[in-house]
């Protein structure tokens, strides 16, 4: 039997499993993808709004000659990260149930990439599953058309055509800002009054520059009504209805994470948040040994929980559980 079990390799979910064998607690990590999956989800080209101290977990100094690191050297970083602490890291492993055994243990449930279903019981559970793989569909005609895509990887298959953006954040205006370079024409649609205030700081003037110069249209205050293979149809907030031509839909509405095992194991989910009912000091949930990291402590609000805050929930934990044995 493990001490812990972690669900889930992303930076909250090793920071947690560091944290845990430091203080002498066996620990294994099952991971549905491969290491810190959100990651590789990101764009190719991502560069972080946090500064490199802030991504940091383990002590690990996270090595980089940029003011603030990209995609690529955050892969690189967590690799050598839990190389380095030689973490039990199951991937490709997906937990499909998690059930309290009694009142001293946790069965997980897991079937691997072969097909084969594998038990694990642990003393503890962390539940650190991230929110990447699902996004916030929109729920209109069109939506599962192949143009669509709720995920932006890079800029290169969209060169010269007409894209339409679906969302005014970060995301959204990041990769308007490399489609503009491969020549792409832009329709940014968002129902906002103007595109989100939390804009990286070093690519909003850029951006407002290329709108002036009327590279990029933006559609505030209007949403999509529905998406055909050659347009897609924006309502403003007027009722006004136009049609645009259209060959690509990047959907970047923002993603949600999956409380499916927080909730047949008993956690309260709070309100229409669904945040799950936690104790802010340990990050133990309502039921005894079953404890939240990262975004996954947040409920419906992605944004308020980030590596440099959810990496800190692995000290809580660790400690916590240390002192209950």
């Amino acid at each position: 039997m493990q001490d812990v079990i972690i669900i889930g390799a992303g930076p909250c979910g090793l920071s947690a499993a560091i944290e845990c064998e430091r203080r002498g607690l066996s620990t294994r990590i099952i991971e549905k993808h491969c290491l810190v999956h959100s990651i590789f989800l990101y764009p190719t080209h991502m560069q972080f709004f946090s500064t490199a101290e802030m991504l940091e977990i383990g002590d690990i100094p996270f090595p980089t000659s940029n003011e603030k690191p990209f995609r690529y050297e955050a892969l690189a970083y967590y690799r050598k990260v839990a190389e380095h602490y030689d973490l039990a890291i199951s991937q490709y492993e997906e937990a499909l149930s998690l059930e309290r055994k009694g009142d001293q243990s946790f069965v997980v449930e897991t079937v691997d990439r072969t097909g084969t279903h594998h038990q694990y019981e642990a003393r503890n559970v962390v539940i650190s599953t991230g929110y990447f793989d699902h996004p916030n569909y929109i729920g209109i005609p069109g939506e599962d058309l192949d143009k669509v895509t709720h995920y932006f990887r890079e800029a290169h298959p969209y060169s010269g055509m007409k894209v339409a953006i679906i969302g005014g954040s970060n995301s959204a205006v990041d990769a308007t800002m490399e489609l503009i370079r491969v020549g792409a024409t832009i329709d940014m649609i968002y129902r906002g009054e103007t595109v989100s205030e939390n804009i990286k700081p070093w690519v909003r003037p850029v951006f407002e520059a290329m709108v002036q110069k009327g590279k990029i249209t933006v559609h505030v205050q209007s949403h999509v009504t529905e998406i055909s293979q050659d347009s897609v149809t924006i309502e403003s907030k007027d009722g006004e209805i136009s049609k645009v031509d259209n060959d690509f839909v990047l959907a970047l509405t923002g993603f949600r994470p999956d409380r499916k095992l927080l909730s047949s194991c008993g956690v309260e989910l709070d309100g229409d948040m669904e945040k799950p009912l936690y104790n802010t000091e340990t990050m133990e949930s309502n039921v005894p040994g079953l404890y939240v990291a990262g975004v996954i402590a947040s409920g419906r609000n992605a944004n308020e929980v980030f590596i440099e805050t959810g990496r800190e929930h692995g000290v809580r934990i660790a400690e916590h559980i240390t002192a209950s044995k």
